[in-house]
C-alpha cells in the first residue's frame, strides 16, 4: 500500500509530503513487519529530504520519539521526531492501542531501550 508522510526538517519553515510504498498490508491487518517498514520508511523519507540525490543509508530504530494520536476526521496518525526533524504518517484505520503495542515491540526488537511509557 502507498502511505503519505509529511516531513518537516529542522531549520525549515515548511513540510513536504512523501510516499512510502514498502508497507505490504492494509492497517487493520498490519503485522510488526509492516509497522517496522512504515517507521523505517518515515525515517528514510526524512533522510532523503535532508540529503537529496545521495545513496540511501542504513536505518536504525533507536533514538526517536514517537506518538500515536487520534486524527480529527477518524483513524490515527503516527508522529516521530529525531534531531533532523519530524514526520507524520496517516491517518490509518487501526486500533490505537494495538498500533502502540506493535510500535513498542518493533522498537524493543531493534534494540531500542524499553520504556513503560509511550513516547
Amino acid at each position: 500500500m502507498r502511505v503519505s508522510v509529511d516531513v518537516w526538517l529542522r531549520g525549515t519553515d515548511f513540510a513536504t509530503t512523501e510516499s512510502i510504498d514498502d508497507v505490504a498490508r492494509q492497517p487493520g491487518a498490519w503485522t510488526d513487519d509492516d509497522v517496522r517498514a512504515l517507521l523505517e520508511g518515515m525515517l528514510r523519507a526524512m533522510d532523503r529530504k535532508k540529503r537529496p540525490g545521495e545513496a540511501d543509508r542504513g536505518i536504525s530504530l533507536r533514538g526517536l520519539s514517537w506518538i500515536v494520536n487520534p486524527y480529527e476526521h477518524g483513524g490515527v496518525v503516527i508522529a516521530i521526531e529525531i534531531t533532523m526533524g519530524a514526520a507524520v504518517a496517516g491517518p490509518f484505520e487501526i486500533d490505537k492501542g494495538a498500533l502502540e503495542a506493535m510500535i513498542a515491540r518493533v522498537l524493543v526488537a531493534s534494540g531500542a531501550p524499553s520504556s513503560p511509557t509511550v513516547h
